[in-house]
Order: structure tokens, then C-alpha cells, then sequence
């Protein structure tokens, strides 16, 4: 016997057609002798009329209220669910969040879970019953009813998973599983058999729809296996696994993130102290950071940009008007008509050639690259929102994910093998903290910076053939957004090529009226763990130990699961030590 949760989000449960539908699949699990967990969304478009009705009544709503309104369309879902299994005549119980005993922060309208208590599901699962449990909702100290935000349903489901030990959680949904890309943006796009969850984070935070990456998130920390499949048509779904347990392909999949907003804070002093005083005010304003990319500091100025998502713009362009005047910044820039293109593939750290091959196809289209930051699994590349569509086709093809394998043969059976929780999670005082994996430094890089590139379509692809044709494998890529019609572009090399990579630098530089400089030994900081990108504060965790000690931060990248910097060589055991001893893991 085993225990499952199965998610039946809105469109699943939209009409009592389909509720009865869905209801018959939880009764299949069940007379096939698992003991059986539902979780469901509210019907259909639900929310989004209470949400009007709600502005009907007030421009701006109270968020306690909100969360007590909202919170009903759950309480709809779960009780109706409960009345099509009892009339097919097997034992169900509905249960609200409160009743579950999900206790959440006070955070209206975006609340974290901080713990769940397992005894009453518990003991309805074993008195028989099916549990209907509803999604997107808790309580919190006080006894306020919360709700989770944006795909709650799903952090509520894989949530419980781990709380309960299951075997298995299934995410009913309107598509068949996870796809190389947007089948709606490119209908050649294949469905994946097997994806690890790194690569799923990245996916699910960069715009890939399927599942929110809040629930990713509870599925690595626990080791939850998770499958993805679609409501209305039986067939294989993608199971989401741990890394060990997914191919290794260098190219897994793309996502589009369409509505991405640009900020760049030009000519701050390029000291110790200047990206803290930054991201903590971002931070102490709960906002969450995305892409960042700091230059090469020249002439004893850099610029800082980033990304946040576009609903964020006029709350963050106050801040950093703001920072930028009490920093003495030259100027501020923004953007908000941009798109994000990442290409994400969990053994694209041991593939030569990758990043030359979608700046090539990116070249072809004629599609400029505005921001480039990359990870060991992870190219993002900030374009302008209208080419957003045509990059994702081109890089796509150019990888040839339409005839990839792993399209077949999902696994279709619960899972064996489930990973042991990572013991940071111990540590952790609620479940859906920022779970801290490690702090390391890589000392064996060199560094090479182009300034004064040509702003054209291509250029990034220009580099990268030739540095990839040189045979030398690149780890770290930046570039910053451009200035006066001039870009710069950074990456690190192993230390024993700098010769080779300098040699190759100075002759493109040349031939495109730019400038190079190499640095022949440089220290990497990156900090892995789950929820880099989603919990607002985490860039600032890492630039004020550093600027607490002195230590300048020479360039930056991001992803999901790791955060990157660039020291000097010479403060690279200082900083390692200090940055270990910050997020409690000396």
C-alpha cells in the first residue's frame, strides 16, 4: 500500500462534470488500495471573479479580507469533490487549511508555510476515508486564514507529500506533463519522460507554467517524487526526480519569462559596500531579485542591473531613483517592453559549445541580447519582449529539442528510490525557508572582459565561436546591459588557458574596434541551495558579509539554485570563511 496526493488544479475541477471526473481517478488510487490525498484549486476562474467583485466593492481591498474571500473558492472545490466520491459510495472528508493544520506566516496573500500537522489526515486515512484537502490556504499564529499566492495549490500539495512520507505526488493539470518548451509558442516541442528537479526549479521560476517553483522547491528539500500529467486524457505524464535519477542532457529545455522589467544604477563606486547598500533596501521591501549583473569595474565606477518581474516595476523604480541618488550614481536606466530566454539542461557544465550555439541561433534571427547571465545549468538571456517568441524557436531548433528522445515512456507507477531529505532542512525553523546546501570556492579560474563591443545582433555569438573553436571551455558568462551602443561581455576559463583565452580576446577585440583585458587568477564564491532566487534578501546575505570585511564584488550571476560572485584571488579564503560563517554553515 502506498500513500498518494494527487493536485486537481481549476481547469480540472472546473464544471461537476469534471469534478466527478477527477473524483474517479482518486477512487481508482484508492480501490487499487493506496490510501489517497486530494488536493484541489478552486473551480475554474473562480478567483479571478472574486478578485473583481472584491474591486467592485474597493480599488484597494484590505489583504486580511482578501485572503478570507479568496480562501472560498477552495472551500467550493474541496466540499463538492467530497460529495461526487461519497455518491459513488466510498468515504471522503473535506478539510480547509486550518483544518489540515497549515500554519503559515502572516504574510496576506503570499504567506509561507512554516509547519503542517499530519495527525488529523492522518487519522482519516486510516479510518478509510479519501481526504479532500484545500489548496492555496492556511492559518497563521493568530488564526487568520492566509493563502499562498500564485500556484498555492501546488505548494499545498507537495507540501503535504512531505510532510506525510508519500510515495508520490500527481499533479492533474490541463497539459500531459512537462515540454521542452511552450507547445503554444512551439508546436514541434516535446514532452519530457524525466526531469530533475534543478532543472524543473529553473523551468517552473523562469516561466514554464506547468507548477510553481514554490512547490519544486518542498519536492527537493523532501525528496518527493512528483509526476505531472494531464487530467482529461490517460496517458504518461514527466516525473520530476533528483538529479541523480534524470539524464544528464545539456539541453533539457527552454523558458520564456514575457514580462520582465530592466533596472541599472550607473557609475556607483566600484567598492566594497556599493551592491549592499543596493539589495538591502531592495530586500527590506520584500522584493525578490532575478537577474543580476554587475561589471567590471573601470576607472573606480560599475554599473548594477537587474531584473524583477514586470507587476514589480513602480514599486522598485522608487527604490532605486532613491538608492542611486544617495549613492552618487551617475544615473538610473530602466526597461520594462523585455523578455527572458533561458536555455536549462542539468549536464550542460560538461558540454563545450553550448553557449556558442544559442548566441549563434539568437545571431541568426537577428536578436539583440541585452543581458547575459549564466549557472552550471542555466543560460538566461534578456531580450526585448516582442523577440521573446522567435528567440525561444531558434534556440529550440538550434539544440534540436523537437527530436530528442525522453518524449515515450514516462514512468507511469509510483516511483522507488525516494531521496532522504537534505539534512539542512533540519535546521530549518519553518518547511518553506531558504534551505542553505553549501558555500564553496573555486580558485582556479582566470578572467577575460571585452569593453566597448558593438551593440549589434551577433556579437555575443562572435565571441563565443571563436573562444569555442579556440577549444576552451568556458564556466562563468556576463554581460552587462549596454551603454551608448557599447556592451561588455566577462567570462572565467580554467586558470592554465588564460594564455590562450588572452590570446584570443586581444585578437577579437581588435578586429571589432573593442577592448580586452584578461586576469589570470580570480576567486568564485557560488552559494547552492533551494529558493535562491524566490526568498527576497538572499543577494543581500551575500553582499554585506563581503562588504563587512572589505572585500569588493567583481561580477555576479544568478540562478535559482546558486548564486555566483567574482573576488580577487587574493580574498578568496577570506570571503569563502566570512560567507560560510553568515549562513550558519561554519
Amino acid at each position: 500500500m502506498a500513500l498518494v496526493v494527487q493536485k486537481f488544479g481549476g481547469t480540472s475541477v472546473a464544471d461537476a462534470g469534471k469534478i466527478k471526473a477527477a473524483a474517479k481517478k482518486a477512487i481508482a488510487r484508492h480501490a487499487a488500495g493506496d490510501q489517497v490525498v486530494v488536493v484541489v484549486s478552486a473551480m475554474g476562474h473562480q478567483t479571478d471573479i472574486l478578485v473583481d467583485l472584491a474591486r467592485q466593492i474597493s480599488e484597494r481591498p484590505n489583504a486580511r479580507e482578501m485572503d478570507m474571500l479568496l480562501s472560498t473558492g477552495e472551500q467550493v472545490s474541496v466540499a463538492l469533490f467530497a460529495m461526487a466520491i461519497q455518491a459513488l459510495g466510498h468515504k471522503a472528508v473535506s478539510l480547509t487549511g486550518a483544518q489540515i493544520g497549515i500554519r503559515t506566516d502572516s504574510v496576506h496573500g503570499k504567506a509561507r508555510i512554516r509547519s503542517i500537522s499530519t495527525d488529523n489526515v492522518e487519522a482519516l486515512l486510516a479510518d478509510g476515508s479519501i481526504v479532500i484537502a484545500a489548496g492555496f490556504q492556511g492559518i497563521d499564529q493568530d488564526g487568520n486564514i492566509t493563502t499562498l499566492g500564485r500556484g498555492g495549490s501546488d505548494t499545498t500539495a507537495v507540501a503535504l507529500a512531505a510532510v506525510l512520507g508519500a510515495d508520490l505526488c500527481e499533479i492533474f493539470t490541463d497539459v500531459d506533463g512537462v515540454y521542452t518548451t511552450d507547445p503554444r509558442i512551439l508546436p514541434e516541442a516535446r514532452k519530457l519522460s524525466t526531469v530533475a528537479y534543478d532543472e524543473m526549479l529553473e523551468l517552473a521560476s523562469l516561466g514554464a507554467g506547468v507548477m510553481h517553483s514554490r512547490s519544486i522547491e518542498f519536492a527537493k528539500k523532501f525528496g518527493v517524487p512528483v509526476m505531472v500529467r494531464s487530467s482529461f486524457k490517460d496517458l504518461p505524464g514527466t516525473m520530476i526526480v533528483a538529479a541523480d535519477r534524470a539524464p544528464q542532457r545539456p539541453a533539457s529545455g527552454i523558458a520564456l519569462a514575457k514580462d520582465e522589467a530592466r533596472f541599472t544604477i550607473e557609475n556607483l563606486p566600484d567598492e566594497p559596500g556599493a551592491s549592499h547598500a543596493v539589495f538591502s533596501r531592495l530586500a527590506a521591501a520584500g522584493i525578490a531579485v532575478d537577474m543580476i549583473v554587475q561589471n567590471m569595474g573601470q576607472q573606480g565606477k560599475a554599473d548594477i542591473s537587474f531584473t524583477v518581474p514586470g507587476d514589480e516595476f513602480l514599486a522598485v523604480r522608487e527604490i532605486v531613483d532613491a538608492v542611486g541618488r544617495d549613492l552618487g550614481a551617475t544615473g538610473v536606466s530602466h526597461d520594462n517592453e523585455l523578455a527572458k530566454v533561458s536555455l536549462v539542461g542539468m549536464g550542460m557544465a560538461r558540454a563545450e559549445g553550448v553557449a556558442g550555439r544559442m548566441f549563434t541561433a539568437l545571431a541568426v534571427e537577428k536578436v539583440n541580447v541585452r543581458m547575459i547571465t549564466t549557472s552550471e545549468i542555466k543560460i538566461s538571456v534578456l531580450v526585448g519582449r516582442d523577440d521573446g517568441p522567435a528567440a525561444v524557436q531558434a534556440v529550440h531548433r538550434a539544440f534540436g529539442l523537437e527530436q530528442a528522445g525522453g518524449a515515450e515512456g514516462a514512468a507511469d507507477s509510483i516511483a522507488t528510490g525516494r531521496s532522504s531529505p537534505l539534512e539542512v532542512v533540519r535546521r530549518l525553523e519553518g518547511m518553506e525557508d531558504l534551505a542553505i546546501e553549501d558555500c564553496v570556492l573555486d580558485a582556479s579560474q582566470a578572467l577575460v572582459t571585452f569593453t566597448d563591443l558593438p551593440d549589434t545582433p551577433g556579437v555575443a555569438a562572435e565571441v563565443f565561436q571563436e573562444v569555442g573553436q579556440a577549444g576552451l571551455f568556458v564556466d562563468m558568462i556576463v554581460q552587462s546591459h549596454p551603454r551608448d551602443g557599447r556592451a561588455e561581455i566577462s567570462f572565467t576559463v580554467p586558470a592554465g588557458d588564460r594564455d590562450r583565452a588572452a590570446e584570443v580576446a586581444v585578437r577579437l577585440a581588435a578586429s571589432r574596434g573593442a577592448t580586452a583585458a584578461a586576469v589570470p587568477h580570480v576567486a568564485k564564491l557560488s552559494i547552492t541551495g533551494v529558493g535562491i532566487r524566490s526568498h527576497a534578501g538572499m543577494a543581500d546575505r551575500l553582499f554585506a558579509p563581503l562588504a563587512s570585511v572589505g572585500v569588493n564584488v567583481d561580477l555576479v550571476s544568478t540562478s535559482e539554485v546558486r548564486l555566483n560572485v567574482l573576488v580577487a584571488a587574493e580574498h578568496g579564503e577570506r570571503s569563502l570563511k566570512v560567507l560560510r560563517q553568515a549562513i550558519g554553515l561554519a
